[in-house]
């Protein structure tokens, strides 16, 4: 079957605009049409469907696993250059922390921002190497005062040692010279202060 004459297709053109079209419909015909189309490609197998998601799914939440943890990584080396120490700058106090013997891979950083108005103290806290707990175990912040827990001042959960966690957290007390802060393993229904696993930097 032939296809519609060149003349028919451009119709009345200037004449270096036909000799270039003329150039590309030339190619055009010997390239010859596009290859059909596999039969696997045009209707799907059920092992496509399903088994190539799952494998495509299971790495991107891998992929964005990593992601997350380099986050956090980045996070705590970025306020672990910005400062030696708990000095107080523009921002506020930014504390580094380490595990204890109970995590002794753990570390984090814990950000504590000038108060508002109301007095309340916002904080962001990340940490890295925190081990999974089990079920209905979670993990408190809290503020320290002569060297003892004193209040709470957030909770937060891990989903596993390799990926890093970031969340904010508050202090809706009057701080006093001398405070800190330190991270305790909490078992289900236990609302006293459980112990250490993160602790300031000495």
């Amino acid at each position: 079957m032939r296809g519609p004459e060149f003349d028919d297709l451009v119709g009345d053109v200037p004449v270096d605009e036909r000799e270039r079209l003329l150039r590309v419909h030339e190619l055009l015909v010997q390239a010859g049409p596009p290859p059909e189309i596999p039969p696997e490609l045009e209707a799907p197998t059920l092992a496509m469907t399903l088994g190539k998601p799952k494998r495509s799914h299971r790495h991107m939440q891998r992929r964005l696993a990593l992601l997350a943890a380099a986050f956090v990584v980045l996070a705590i080396v970025f306020l672990g250059g910005y400062i030696t120490g708990n000095d107080s700058t523009v921002t506020g106090r930014l504390i580094r922390l380490e595990g204890t013997a109970l995590a002794p891979k753990a570390e984090g950083s814990l950000r504590v921002q000038d108060a508002d108005p109301a007095g309340n103290w916002p904080m962001t806290f990340a940490a890295l190497g925190l081990p999974k707990l089990p079920p209905r175990g979670y993990y408190e912040v809290y503020l320290t005062r002569n060297g003892k827990p004193f209040a709470p001042c957030g909770t937060f959960v891990v989903k596993s040692k390799d990926v890093g966690v970031s969340v904010q957290l508050n202090a809706p007390y009057k701080l006093q010279a001398g405070d800190g802060w330190v991270v305790t393993r909490q078992p289900p229904d236990v609302h006293t202060p459980g112990p250490v696993v993160l602790r300031p930097l000495t």
